[in-house]
């Protein structure tokens, strides 16, 4: 990954928002732009300064991790050096990230930099050069995607009679990491029966019985991308309109995926899929927003839904998610991420969408 262009695809764009440089301070932004993996690091960067900021522990990872970018290492606070170098590169007006810094962090700041150097908030300058994955990024989600898989294929052989889902959350995580994953995208949601029908529900010791439908939501963690799928399947003998909303579920995503392609927006992806699912009598039981992308966070921009009308880039990465909740009896969802080409988009991963009955 080349660190260095997106530094310059930032730079390129302070002009119009009217900054002379832009401190990053959110983390996921600082390693996107450095690929630091630390837990403190922020990056002032301009057209007259580039300066990576982070404390004592991570000298050594730093160098390795950046070693074309100067580095500064305080044990307090960053701040004292971002003076310095608005000095000395004579920023006036400084850009920082509206959603990542607090109130507090952005009163000490402005009371260090006093009158000489105006704080301009500003939105998403990192976040949208994010929404495009490069080749290695898109790599890296489909290694994740395998892994999660592997994960999901290999959990098959071990739902029982009596299993918790607590204990099938545990086994997950357990069967990503044996299949090459650094980790867990997210706690897994393990819903059996009545739970299904809660969008997100925690894992609790519900056990597993005959005729329960399963609603497994996972994904893995493969060099700080993830990876994000559901799938739900029935334990025997499930109930009849359980049946028939995931064949409803089913329509709907495919109707969704087959409206990916460039230039569209989230809500007419959304409306692809939400009007199979009102057209079958379920409108109001698909409470949630069709999808999201994902990279470097579990929930990033583009985004999928009734009010999203943001556009969807070639090489973005979303998920396509529709659900039907049903209280008191169950609920499916079905989802899967999709690589966005140039003519429409490539699903990522291999399993099986129908409902396996186990």
């Amino acid at each position: 990954m080349d660190h260095r262009l997106r530094r310059r695809a930032v730079v390129a764009r302070l002009g119009d928002l009217g900054v002379d440089a832009l401190l990053v301070t959110s983390l996921v932004n600082t390693r996107y732009l450095t690929g630091f993996t630390g837990s403190n690091g922020q990056l002032l960067i301009g057209s007259d300064v580039e300066l990576f900021l982070t404390d004592g522990r991570y000298r050594g990872s730093s160098q390795r991790e950046m070693p074309d970018i100067e580095r500064f290492s305080a044990e307090r606070s960053y701040r004292g050096a971002v003076v310095d170098r608005c000095g000395t590169a004579r920023v006036s007006k400084l850009g920082i990230e509206a959603g990542a810094m607090t109130v507090a962090d952005h009163t000490a700041l402005d009371d260090a930099l006093g009158e000489n150097v105006q704080i301009i908030p500003v939105n998403n300058v990192v976040e949208d050069l994010r929404r495009v994955k490069d080749d290695e990024e898109r790599e890296l989600i489909r290694r994740a995607q395998a892994a999660t898989d592997a994960a999901f294929s290999g959990i098959l052989d071990r739902l029982a009679v009596g299993v918790s889902e607590q204990w099938v959350a545990r086994e997950l995580e357990r069967l990503m990491m044996d299949a090459g994953a650094d980790g867990m995208a997210f706690d897994p949601i393990v819903a059996f029966g009545e739970n299904a029908a809660e969008p997100h529900h925690d894992p609790n010791r519900r056990t597993l019985e005959e005729g329960d439908v399963i609603k497994l939501d996972l994904g893995a963690l493969v060099e700080g991308y993830h990876a994000d799928m559901t799938r739900t399947i029935a334990f025997g003998q499930p109930a009849s309109e359980l049946r028939k909303i995931h064949d409803v579920v089913r329509q709907a995503q495919q109707a969704a995926i087959d409206a990916v392609r460039p230039g569209v927006t989230g809500i007419q992806v959304d409306a692809a899929a939400r009007s199979v699912i009102a057209d079958a009598g379920y409108g109001e039981r698909f409470v949630h927003g069709l999808g999201h992308g994902v990279g470097l966070q579990i929930h990033e921009g583009p985004w999928l839904g009734t009010t999203q009308d943001n556009v969807l880039p070639e090489g973005a990465v979303v998920t396509v998610e529709p659900g039907i909740y049903l209280e008191g009896i169950g609920g499916v969802r079905i989802e899967d991420m999709v690589e966005v080409t140039g003519e429409g988009c490539v699903v990522v991963g291999v399993s099986s969408r129908d409902m396996l009955e186990l």
